[in-house]
């Protein structure tokens, strides 16, 4: 029997994060293109400037209702007519609010694109706001606050954010809104953030997929070109100022058989010289089943499935005003509670006293760039990232190197910064379970003062 022969594999090619070409539109829309060749889906991704502290008072959640509110109908469509259109173009369009913004996301096939682009420019251009649809998606949302608050990691990020952050920072609060705020919400408010805020002028597209035989230039024009607004000062954002205090608080869930926790401080963004060097160091930390965390608590004293670090940029911002949020994740069995904390820090004073090793790093590293490519493979993964630069104003190319300063970071670089961002006595735990069986184990480790919250 003859087989075929076995392939082989070819030389690696050299690879780099996608740059995309920018432009303006006649109505001030920032474009951003990127040509990926055989992604037939494009991803369009739209960064609307209204961002969550920019939401009246007393209002917290309206900037997530409009967003949501934005596929429920236009001037041409209701909202089942609008729901109809998008599937005959098999796309799908999806709006996510946060603090530096409002995000709207199209996939669609290429030779769809016109189409759905005519839809997201409706949508954008000139949303109805139906005064019944703003009501169902309001009563949506308080339906999904209880379920939020039962969830243990969800309220674990509450509070950290409510202990962190001073009050009447934005920051401080549910980023969805509280159920007190989104049941004031209705058609005329939500009327009122998108007139204050949403405008062509102050926003960016980017389209990411295979362009071939697309007349993007004139889709554009046709679509969102057509979109048009006022001007806007651009916007001062409040510097971000946070309460690192070491100190512990309890959200007591009598019964609980797990304890879920949650560590964190704030620490550099992306505009930092030692954001590389930080993504290292953390990785190396908590970043994987075989980071330092896992190899202590889960595979020599088995108290959890895993433990994970991790940086998540709140909001960037080239003045220093912005800034990440620096954190550590996980769940243990409650009564293992008090010693999985106990080791916990002896990790964190290990990794202060002896560094990282060589090989931590480069095991990092490795899998850190070597995984890029496959990370995005997707035009939606590169929409995505570009989408994240802009919105966090860094130059189109901040990816690319970003890749090649991670690459350069040393052993001592990524020690450095890792201990650095978790500092022993400059962190707040917030622990989710019972706290009759666990403050009494916790108190003894002397990692802070420690508060009981009800849950």
């Amino acid at each position: 029997m003859d087989f075929h022969p076995r392939p082989s594999g070819g030389e690696p090619t050299p690879w780099a994060f996608p740059a995309p070409e920018r432009g303006t539109l006649p109505n001030g829309l920032t474009v951003l293109r990127c040509h990926r060749p055989g992604q037939q889906v494009i991803a369009v991704d739209v960064n609307l400037v209204a961002p969550l502290d920019a939401e009246p008072e007393g209002l917290d959640g309206v900037a997530t209702i409009m967003a949501r509110a934005l596929s429920e109908g236009t001037d041409k469509h209701d909202a089942e007519e609008f729901a109809a259109e998008l599937e005959r173009c098999g796309a799908t369009l999806d709006t996510h609010a946060d603090h530096p913004g409002v995000r709207v996301s199209l996939e669609v096939p290429a030779s769809r694109l016109p189409r759905a682009l005519g839809l997201l420019a409706d949508a954008l251009r000139a949303p109805a706001f139906p005064e019944g649809e703003v009501e169902r998606l309001v009563q949506n949302r308080l339906d999904e606050i209880p379920h939020e608050l039962a969830n243990p990691a969800r309220r674990a990020a509450k509070e950290l954010s409510r202990e962190l952050f001073p009050a009447d920072s934005r920051i401080s609060r549910p980023r969805l809104g509280t159920a007190e705020t989104v049941e004031r919400i209705d058609a005329a408010a939500v009327r009122a953030f998108y007139a204050a805020h949403v405008r062509p002028a102050t926003a960016t597209a980017v389209v990411v997929g295979d362009l071939t035989g697309v007349e993007l230039d004139q889709a554009l024009a046709d679509t969102l070109g057509a979109w048009t607004g006022s001007a806007a000062e651009p916007r001062q954002a409040p510097p971000i100022t946070a309460d690192d205090r070491g100190r512990v608080v309890i959200v007591d869930r009598p019964g609980s058989v797990q304890t879920q926790l949650l560590i964190g401080r704030i620490g550099a963004d992306r505009h930092d010289s030692v954001w590389p060097a930080q993504v290292v160091g953390t990785y190396c930390l908590g970043g994987t089943l075989t980071s330092r965390l896992d190899r202590v608590l889960r595979e020599e004293k088995g108290y959890t499935y895993g433990v994970r670090a991790f940086a998540q940029v709140l909001r960037s911002a080239p003045d220093g005003s912005g800034a990440a949020m620096l954190a550590i994740s996980g769940s243990v069995a409650t009564d293992v509670t008090g010693p999985a904390l106990g080791d916990l820090w002896q990790v964190l004073r290990t990794l202060a006293a002896d560094g990282l090793t060589d090989e931590e790093r480069d095991a990092a590293v490795q899998n850190l760039v070597g995984v890029a490519p496959l990370k995005y493979e997707t035009a939606a993964a590169v929409a995505d990232t570009l989408a994240d630069q802009v919105e966090q104003h860094l130059p189109d190319d901040f990816q690319a190197q970003t890749y090649l300063r991670l690459a350069q970071t040393g052993t001592v670089e990524a020690t450095a910064a890792a201990v650095s961002a978790f500092p022993e006595d400059r962190l707040v735990t917030i622990l989710v379970g019972d706290a009759e069986q666990i403050a009494g184990p916790v108190r003894e480790l002397g990692i802070g003062e420690v508060t009981v919250v009800t849950g």
